[in-house]
């Protein structure tokens, strides 16, 4: 008789990088006094990644990192979102970010708009459970680009890279550098 597999838990932690000041303003104060503050606290307002096999991963400009959960200098998530469990063991999920590390989620490949924190959350969950994350931090920078404002800040924008500090950047090689 085959043993069952074992189901590992697998969390969103959702950061809200402007503390809250993007919900506690006004959006039609915002938009017709700071447009471009309130495009900013829009498009930095969330920052995503992924709690399995007991540690958090994420993605920036430095490429795909980990560290103990709630471990960046963003401290404690703001919200949790359970997107279920997964039988993928941790030797898998290592050697899948392995290869994503290497290919799609390379530092110099991060885009704020079109390839960030969110677009990899979004991967990895798909990978592990088979569900995306919300389409509410998903959709957002669409939303922002869609606006006038946000076509005419587009090439600034662009040149934004972010990396949350803390963590380390993963390596397969020795499990997490």
């Amino acid at each position: 008789m085959e043993e069952p597999l074992a189901l590992h838990p697998v969390k969103l932690y959702v950061y809200d990088l402007s503390k809250g000041m993007a919900r506690r303003l006004s959006p039609l104060m915002l938009d017709e006094i700071f447009p471009f503050f309130h495009l900013l606290s829009v498009l930095f307002g969330r920052h995503t990644s992924i709690i399995v096999h007991k540690d958090e991963f994420f993605y920036g400009s430095g490429g795909i990192s980990s560290c103990a959960p709630g471990g960046t200098l963003l401290g404690p998530p703001d919200s949790v979102v359970d997107l279920g469990n997964t039988e993928v063991t941790e030797e898998i999920f290592l050697e899948y970010l392995s290869s994503l590390g290497e290919s799609m989620f390379r530092g110099e490949s991060y885009n704020l708009f079109e390839h960030n924190c969110n677009t990899f959350s979004n991967e990895v969950a798909q990978f592990l459970t088979g569900r995306k994350i919300p389409s509410y931090i998903t959709d957002l920078p669409a939303e922002v680009l869609a606006t006038p404002f946000g076509q005419a800040l587009r090439p600034l924008l662009d040149s934004i890279q972010i990396q949350p500090p803390g963590g380390n950047t993963f390596s397969r090689h020795n499990g997490q550098s």
